[in-house]
């Protein structure tokens, strides 16, 4: 059996991100993830937005500065409109600061990630294997490995998606409510330039939102009911750019489909305890949300930097896989996801619900905010430094 400090279930970004912040700690980490990220041809659908303050957080960790300029667009303005008149915007000038966050792929960090890991002389890499057992002990949790290998460690990290296999074999429960919906995304080239700026629009048949990239591409996320989701990517590439522009309002006039659709489905998770005697959850195996805000992964890397900055500040002494050590680093999340999912789930909620007393109420509702400098202000600031 090998022994090791800590042990990370999961080498997504929240998992990688994780033991890279750890790299100069005297902590012995293992990381155990089935299928390393790889970069695909031409531009990754799935798309991400990422806070300043979750930039400066990869930046601390050696990653942001070796990524490719040229794959990543900043975010000079938002615009959100509702189903009935309603608008609010947000710009990056009036608020003062260089922009509002970034839009750039996934596998584009998680490749640069993993770069970072594989030069880490404190981390044991156990690429291609699968979770097969857990157990805990007084001292140590032990997991052993599909092909018969055990570890053990003080601690053991879940960061292994929605569907966590280390959450539920700890027997952490998890709430799920499905939203009947599902997330389309897609990458297309525009006829008109973005200017930087995020569009996002409120209708009956769901969210939809325009995320800028380099150059005269964005990235669509359509969290629309199932039945339509699944139309969307049954059309043809013609007939899904014209349905996007359409449902766009063409803002950025002809669109060209740079990658196929696809969907996902939407719930929203609560699991009410995120760590117990020798577990942690960051990332998606710890809460889920409903992407109209485009934060999730934000939520993901704000655990592993505020369980990172736990880890670093431990004694010698201290027993990292106690209770009350690791319930520091729960206390230290409950406020900002439980808030993050309440807003998102009642945004949602307000925006689905077909009465006609709500639809000019939800709009006002938009067209007061936009007109309060103070609360946007407000929004803007806490967008920026916490999620």
């Amino acid at each position: 059996m090998q022994h090791f400090d800590l042990i990370i279930v999961g080498g997504g970004l929240a998992g990688a991100s994780l033991a890279l912040a750890l790299r100069d700690s005297a902590l012995r980490v293992a990381l155990v993830e089935a299928q390393p990220p790889r970069r695909p041809d031409g531009w990754d659908a799935r798309i991400y937005a990422v806070s300043p303050a979750n930039v400066a957080f990869l930046d601390a960790i050696g990653a942001w500065r070796h990524l490719d300029r040229q794959r990543i667009a900043p975010i000079a303005a938002m615009k959100v409109f509702g189903d009935a008149g309603g608008a609010l915007e947000f710009s990056a000038y009036e608020t003062g600061v260089a922009d509002l966050g970034c839009i750039l792929e996934s596998s584009l960090v998680a490749c640069e990630l993993w770069e970072g890991l594989k030069r880490q002389s404190n981390l044991a890499l156990f690429i291609g294997q699968k979770p097969a057992a857990l157990e805990f002990r007084d001292e140590v949790a032990v997991l052993r490995l599909a092909d018969g290998d055990s570890l053990s460690a003080a601690l053991l990290v879940g960061a292994d998606g929605r569907d966590s296999w280390v959450r539920e074999a700890a027997g952490l429960p998890a709430h799920n409510r499905h939203y009947g919906e599902k997330g389309v995304v897609a990458n297309f080239a525009t006829d008109r330039p973005h200017r930087n700026i995020a569009w996002q629009w409120f209708g009956d048949d769901g969210v939809l939102a325009y995320l800028p990239l380099p150059g005269q591409r964005m990235s669509i996320v359509w969290s629309a009911p199932d039945a339509l989701a699944d139309e969307l990517c049954r059309l043809s590439p013609e007939a899904l750019c014209e349905r996007v522009e359409q449902a766009g309002h063409g803002v950025l006039g002809k669109l060209d489909l740079l990658t196929p659709a696809q969907a996902f489905p939407l719930r929203l998770m609560r699991v009410p305890e995120i760590v117990a005697r020798r577990l942690a959850l960051v990332g998606d195996a710890g809460h889920g949300i409903h992407p109209l805000s485009g934060h999730g992964i934000n939520l993901g890397f704000q655990d592993a930097q505020a369980l990172a900055d736990q880890l670093l500040a431990s004694k010698a002494w201290e027993d990292i896989g106690d209770l009350r050590f690791l319930q520091g680093y729960q206390r230290a999340r409950r406020e900002e996801i439980t808030l993050m999912q309440t807003t998102t789930d009642a945004l949602r909620r307000l925006f689905a619900a077909p009465s006609p007393l709500l639809r000019p109420l939800r709009n006002l509702g938009l067209n007061f905010t936009n007109r309060l400098p103070v609360a946007k202000s407000v929004l803007v600031r806490y967008a920026l430094g916490g999620f």
